[in-house]
């Protein structure tokens, strides 16, 4: 279990993030077209995971923007947004913003991403949402960068996971 906070209030998670140089957990999330957006799918690339509660909220939003500007100068890289926010509602978001560099998946039908990243918030207003996490995988399928942000409020560290690309 880890520790974040929401406003400064504490907030837990259930599980930890999987340790860099381990094996990627593969994904199983649900695409803007109902297809399957998995890690098999993306073999050989690079992905990014900007993982966040809900694109609802301006953060949220924020950093989707942010690495969609970031994606259109990675070779070899797929940044994947994942949050519970059904399709239909990123494929909204991504066609009102302009986004096109990023590829947008929901975990509404499965917990495999909450439970395998360990990024089930278990208390809180949040409770059953994802919390702000960004997973950089090579093209092995092997994690070389994780940031459990510790405020949800707060954006990640792009700097952080761009360079774990480099």
């Amino acid at each position: 279990m880890a520790d974040i906070t929401f406003h400064g209030n504490p907030v837990h998670t259930r599980g930890e993030l999987p340790a860099v140089g381990s094996r990627a957990p593969e994904i199983d999330l649900v695409g803007v077209d109902l297809g399957p957006v998995t890690l098999a799918g993306l073999a050989g690339r690079r992905v990014v995971l900007n993982i966040f509660p809900s694109l609802d909220t301006s953060v949220c939003a924020t950093s989707v923007r942010r690495f969609n500007e970031l994606a259109a100068g990675l070779e070899n890289t797929t940044v994947v947004c994942v949050s519970k926010d059904l399709p239909f509602a990123a494929g909204r978001f991504c066609t009102t913003e302009g986004i096109e560099n990023v590829v947008t998946g929901s975990a509404f039908r499965s917990h495999a991403m909450s439970r395998d990243y360990g990024l089930r918030m278990t208390d809180g207003p949040l409770k059953g949402l994802l919390a702000r996490a960004v997973v950089v995988i090579d093209e092995d399928g092997t994690i070389i960068h994780t940031q459990l942000v510790p405020e949800v409020t707060d954006e990640p560290d792009y700097d952080a996971a761009v360079a774990a690309l480099a």
